[in-house]
Formats: C-alpha cells, structure tokens, sequence
C-alpha cells in the first residue's frame, strides 16, 4: 500500500471515530494545519476507496467513513502490514529505542538509517528527541564518532523502558488475549506494524506460564488486582524473565527490602517466583521478589473502609488532607469536609508513594484526555503536590489519576451552574434562535443565550461568554467556538457538554464576575425610563412585522432565485426594501454557507440583513409546485413555504429579538408550521399577534 504515516494516522482515526470529527480535531490530534489535512484528505478518499469505503462530509458537522464493518477491518488489516519506512517519527523512535535496549554493544549511526531507509541525520535528530525521553528512565545516550550510539543506564531503568514501549505501543489487553486463546501466530497481524515489531521481546510461550502464576496469585490476594495491574505484572515480569535469562541483573534497594519482607505480598510474590523458577527452569534473585512485592503493593483496589486507621496510612492521611486543603483554596469549592474524598485519595496515594519512591514507571492511557478535558485542574493539583509532597516527583500521567478523584467529586457537587452562551449566524437572526433554543434544551447548564450576527462579534466583550456557537465558519476568530449545524446533532452536544464539564472546574476571579445578564438587561443603566423606552422599540417593531406580513402565493414552477426576486420586487414597492437584486444576492449567499430547509417539515427559512433593508419584514412564499432544497441537516428536501425575514443592517435589540423569537417558533411549534403552509393570512396574522402578545407578557411588558 502507498500511504504516508501521515495518512495512515488520518484514517486510523476517523476508523476509530463513532460520529463525524471536523478537519480542526483532526490536525489538532495529529498536530499539523487545517490546510495540511485537506490535502490529505484527497489520498484518504482514494485509499479508502479500494476498501468499498466512502468518506461522507457534512458541511458544519464533519468527516467520518462509512461503509460496511467487513471493508472497515480490511482496511484496517492492510494499514497494519505497510512497510518499516511508513513509520511516523514517534514510531521510528520508538523502533530505535526498542534496538538500542536490547544490543548490549554500541550500534552506528548508518545501520539504523539503513534499517529503517531514512538519513543519518534523521537518525540523528530522533536521537535528540530520545536523549530527552531516556533521562526519566535514569538512562544516559552515548553517542560518539567512530563508536555508534548506545544506552548505558541499570538494568531498572532498562526495563523501565522496555515495559513503557510495550505500554505505548501494544494494547496489552488484546496482546494477551492473543497469547491466551493460542492464536498468536495467526493473529499478530491484526495489531499495529510497531507492535509487530515489539512482540519478539517475549517469548509467547513463556507469557502463557506467567499469565497462569498471575491468575493464581490473584486469587489468593486479600483485596482485588485491578485487570490494567494484572496485565501489568505480567508484561513486568515477562520483560524480566527474558532479561534475566540474558544475563541481565537488576538491583533492589535492600533497605526498603527489609521494611516489606514481612508483608503479605512479600509472601504471595515470593511463592510467584518459586513457581516461576520451576516452570522456567530458570535461578531468579531474590531481589524479583522485591519487585513483584512493589508491582502488587502499587496495584491495590482497596474496599475496606478502615484503611485510613492503618498505621503506615496516617502520615498520607495528613498529606492528603494538606492537599484537599490547597485544592480547595484555588477552586473556591471546600472539599475539606468531604470523607469520601479523603479515603479514596489516601487508598490510591499510598501504593502510589511505594511506585514513586522506587521509581518505577507509572502509564496514565487517559491524560491526554485528562489534560484537554481539565485543563485547570491539572495545573491546580500540579502545584498542589509539589507543596505537599516536596520529596517526591510525581508525573504527568500520576497527577492526571489525582484529577480524576478531584474532579468527580466537583462534578457531583450540587452547585448551581448557569452559563451564558453566544450564538453566531450570519444575519443575527432566525437560524441563530433555532440554535439557541436547541441549546437551551440539551444543555441545561446554559440559561442564556445571546444572539448575534458575524459583524457584531468586533463590537462584544466576549470574556462574558463562555460557551460561542456558530452555524458559519468564523474565519481569523482567534478564541475557542463550535461551529455546528442548526439543529445540533448529538456528536455537536456531545462536544458541547465536554465543555462545560471543563467550564464547571475553571475556578478562577471569574466565580466572583457579576452574573452574565441579557442584551435586555445589559441596557439598563435608568431603569424606569429605559423599560419605557424598550416597550416602545418592542411595541413598534411587533407592529412593523405584522404591518409587513403578507403571504405570495406562487402556481408557477419556479426556481428559488425567481420566488426570492419576486417577493423581493413586492417589498421593493411597498418601501420596505432598495435594490432588491443586491438583498437577493444576499439571501443566497446565505444559502451557500448551509442549507434553509427545516428538517422534518417541508418549509424553509431563508433571512439576512442587509443596508439595502429599509424596515423589518416578513413574508410567506406559498409555493403550489415544491422545489428542492439543502436541509439544516445537509440532507435534501422538498420545500412547499418559503419563510422569508428580513432586517436592516443597523438596528435595535429589541427588533433582533423579536425576530428571534418568530422564528423560534418554527422549531418548537409544528402547528405553527402547518399554519403558516396554509396561506390563510388572516389566520396567521391572528396567531401572530397572539403569540407576540404572550411574548411581551413573558417580559413583563404588558
């Protein structure tokens, strides 16, 4: 197969992705630009293809590939099986580390860059990036001419290494399932070409007798192995077998030996190694015992709810309680009072401190996620250890299992949380009301929403917002938004309510901010004389629309341009509109950032604003022959009313909102639809001027 790493990463994702992901979430995963993945994405499409694969694209929404399950692993199998020289240079790195740890003997520049068909000066810079990586491992990177490149460390660290490779790059789970069901020569294909190339550091056979001793052990444990720690013991261990059987000794600090011999799982973890010994045929050092002992004490899923009165356990208690405290003072929320916090911290802190102070390696698979999803937190609880536990270095992938028990317990704190959200369309209106109230629905945090258009965003402090929703891309907007379709989708809320998961744990000033108010409200400064005031705007721009309304009826079969410029000439007479051509333009213009059409109805709602509108407006097309149109939802429809609303470019809140308001009906009242698809104009300006009635009522204005 001809694929770069690159491509290879995108359809490995977009695989892997249950709903459609945009080109932004994308590039940011793989970490290169918009524009880069565009251009990807036109190989995607034909590599895919050969596989009966289709790469759909929903404008608003994103890209995902669909086809049959069958074709998808297919795909899959094949992109496991691509030649050494399609490695991405994380994975290059990584085929690197695994030959340097396990030569003895220094290795030259050139047979690596010959192995792996790439330049001695990628190799070179890759060892660069690899010298960083090996000083947390207590592991030094001799390089020198003449001589080749070798790692020189203790055999701790080697290990280390060695299990964090495996850890990084073969799902442990399905490894050894694989080894477990006897099929792992048939089915090592089906994992990734690095772990391929992983998979000759242990011996299958030997991984069988290991797992088996595990299991065993397991059963005699006085508390529950976690499954991520009994696949963790047994890569440990195989790691070491195959180590041990090379000569290779590790060494174990005997002081700290002599502190847990008498523990239980000093004594579960010595008869491991004699069964061990027996099965292998191999001598194995006391000092395995000594870390076997630790792999278990730091794999503990502690029930018993007296585990804080242990002895060993007070010292952490303290520090623990040190660090609810501090947390607690930078999240503004007291979690001191909170037993159930404390215990779970203690019983997860304490195997914790036995892995950190033998400096052995501990994985997190979520902190990416972890770091994305609570960003502030992270950096909360970083600070928070490293004063509370200034003789220990606890590790990203450590400090992100801290944040996980911090913020489940914030999470399910019962505290009010209301955000305020803006919504961004193309006119300020119609659509961006839709979104609103969807909004408003799915995602109950949200209890206000302000609708604006494209060139309000210059005018707005939007440090009052903390959620920005936009049904048009906002090109060379330099804060965090969704764009997303009008009727939002359940991916769409998905990454929403990720959002305001992270909005609950920012914890800064902003909890003090005075409360986010309405565009109505913001303008009071006078109460009494403004409320009169906004009576009056309001008064007169329900009378204007209901003034303006009127319904076209349309027998002929038309094209949407000749039904706009029709209606458009119509309003063009009545004063309401200059150079109708240029408002027309505009309403399609409109229409070619996203579909009009209403899902589930066969009406359309077509608006803008524009200086060519001279007073607010809204018309009925009433169409005999349907036409067919783009859908909210990119799907297409027939349409048999046309909705049309239109404003000035320049005007007062309060004709924005009740235009908003209009066209939020369409979407909570399929009546209103119905009505509306009558033509019976006397009909619908009486339910209009009803529903306008309510709506001043709901404000308090009448």
């Amino acid at each position: 197969m001809n694929i770069s790493s690159r491509e290879r990463r995108i359809i490995d994702i977009l695989l892997k992705g249950e709903n459609e992901l945009t080109v932004k979430m994308i590039a940011e995963e793989i970490d290169v630009s918009e524009r880069t993945i565009h251009r990807d994405l036109k190989s995607v499409e034909k590599i895919i293809f050969e596989y009966h694969l289709e790469l759909t694209k929903k404008t608003g929404v994103g890209i995902r590939i669909i086809g049959d399950e069958a074709d998808k692993l297919q795909l899959q199998l094949a992109l496991s099986d691509v030649s050494i020289y399609d490695f991405s240079p994380e994975e290059r790195q990584s085929v690197i580390l695994a030959t340097l740890l396990e030569m003895n003997e220094p290795v030259k520049l050139f047979t690596l860059a010959d192995e792996l068909k790439v330049t001695d000066a990628t190799i070179s810079h890759d060892l660069d990036q690899l010298e960083r990586e090996l000083s947390s491992f207590q592991l030094d990177l001799v390089r020198k001419r003449g001589y080749g490149v070798k790692i020189e460390g203790n055999e701790e660290g080697k290990r280390a290494a060695l299990s964090y490779l495996i850890t990084k790059h073969v799902d442990p789970f399905e490894f050894v399932s694989l080894i477990k069901d006897s099929i792992q020569k048939k089915s090592t294909h089906q994992l990734n070409a690095i772990s391929n190339r992983l998979l000759h550091f242990v011996n299958p056979e030997k991984l069988n007798i290991i797992e088996s001793v595990v299991e065993s052990a397991r059963g005699v444990l006085p508390y529950e192995l976690a499954d991520s720690a009994h696949i963790g013991l047994v890569v440990h261990l195989a790691l070491a077998m195959e180590r041990l059987q090379k000569g290779e000794m590790i060494k174990f600090d005997q002081a700290f030996l002599q502190q847990i011999v008498n523990t239980r799982e000093y004594a579960i973890a010595k008869n491991m190694i004699n069964k061990l010994e027996k099965k292998l045929k191999l001598e194995i050092p006391e000092d395995e015992i000594g870390y076997i002992t630790m792999h278990l004490m730091g794999a503990k899923v502690r029930v018993d709810k007296d585990y804080l009165i242990e002895e060993s356990s007070i010292d952490i208690a303290c520090q623990a309680k040190a660090l609810i405290q501090y947390v607690s003072e930078n999240v503004t929320v007291d979690l001191t009072k909170n037993p159930v916090l404390l215990h779970d911290l203690v019983a997860h802190l304490k195997p914790t401190i036995y892995r950190l102070q033998q400096r052995m390696q501990i994985k997190n698979p979520m902190i990416k996620e972890i770091m994305d999803d609570y960003h502030d937190l992270f950096f909360i609880i970083q600070n928070g250890v490293r004063e509370t536990f200034p003789d220990l270095d606890f590790p990203d992938d450590e400090i992100g299992y801290l944040v996980l028990h911090f913020a489940s317990t914030i999470l399910n704190d019962e505290r009010a949380l209301d955000l305020r959200a803006l919504v961004i369309c193309s006119s300020g209106i119609g659509t961006a009301k839709m979104l609103a109230t969807k909004l408003m629905q799915r995602v109950p945090e949200i209890k206000k929403v302000d609708n604006k258009s494209l060139f309000d965003l210059s005018h707005l402090n939007l440090d009052r917002y903390d959620i920005i929703v936009s049904t048009i891309p906002l090109m060379g907007f330099d804060r965090d938004y969704f764009q997303t379709s009008p009727m939002l989708t359940n991916g769409e809320i998905h990454r929403i309510k990720k959002k305001v998961r992270q909005r609950k744990l920012s914890f800064q000033s902003e909890n003090s901010e005075i409360a986010p108010i309405s565009i109505y409200e913001e303008s009071e400064s006078n109460e009494s004389m403004l409320n009169i005031e906004s009576i009056q705007n309001y008064s007169k721009a329900i009378l204007d629309l209901l003034q303006s309304f009127h319904i076209q009826q349309t027998t002929e079969k038309q094209t949407i341009e000749s039904i706009l410029g029709d209606a458009c000439t119509s309003l063009e007479s009545q004063k309401f509109i200059r150079n109708k051509e240029n408002v027309v333009k505009r309403l399609q213009e409109r229409e070619q950032l996203s579909g009009l059409g209403i899902p589930n109805t066969s009406a359309a709602l077509y608006h803008t604003r524009s200086n060519d509108i001279i007073e607010p407006s809204f018309t009925i097309c009433a169409l005999t022959n349907p036409i067919t149109i783009q859908g909210m939802d990119n799907e297409q429809m027939k349409a048999d009313t046309i909705l049309l609303m239109l404003a000035p470019e320049m005007v007062n809140h309060e004709v924005l909102e009740v235009f908003s308001f209009l066209s939020s009906l369409l979407i909570q009242d399929q009546e209103s639809i119905a009505l509306f698809a009558t033509g019976d104009e006397a009909k619908v300006k009486h339910y209009l001027a009803e529903q306008f009635r309510k709506f001043l009522i709901e404000k308090n204005l009448l």
